[in-house]
């Protein structure tokens, strides 16, 4: 839908007041921007795995090209939702810094459930993104449960797009065969 670098320069134009009012404490402003852009890219998603069910149905492209489109879509997938995992959980990474100990999390990360616990930890991004990733691969994750209904809900989303995707390589091979 639209020009191919029409994302691109909406991303670009949303990154650079996030930038701005990250670097001024404006803090309020560039997480809801950040938020904003995760939506547009939400949205995106969803709709380039409709046009890419369009393109198996109708035939439109070829196989290799589906089949890449695919796999970005799958990564696309992954990064976004570890997105929204890192800035929704527990007020976001300045929420996360600031919040009393233990930290109330929305996700069980193992190091929190340790006996006894270490308080001094919180999880950082590459914790979500490895959330995400399990979600994308196993259609749920595998060590961190999940607690509150928002998170449920988004890693239940993310579960269907992940698993859509996936069906649709799956029959485009079985139908390439």
């Amino acid at each position: 839908m639209g020009p191919d670098w029409a994302l691109f320069v909406l991303m670009v134009a949303i990154l650079v007041p996030i930038t701005v009012f990250h670097g001024q404490r404006r803090y309020v402003l560039a997480r809801t921007l950040t938020f904003f852009a995760a939506a547009a890219l939400t949205l995106a998603l969803i709709a380039s795995l409709a046009l890419l069910i369009d393109g198996i149905l109708l035939h439109k492209d070829n196989p290799a090209a589906l089949l890449r489109s695919a796999a970005v879509l799958w990564i696309i997938n992954v990064l976004v939702f570890a997105l929204w995992y890192w800035k929704l959980d527990a007020g976001g990474p300045l929420g996360r810094d600031r919040a009393p100990r233990p930290l109330r999390s929305s996700f069980l990360f193992p190091q929190m459930a340790k006996q006894p616990p270490d308080i001094n930890w919180s999880p950082e991004f590459l914790d979500y993104l490895f959330l995400a990733f399990n979600t994308s691969t196993a259609f749920s994750p595998t060590d961190t449960p999940v607690l509150d209904r928002w998170a449920k809900a988004l890693t239940m989303l993310q579960s269907l797009l992940s698993l859509t995707i996936l069906a649709i390589l799956a029959a485009r091979a079985i139908n390439v065969l």
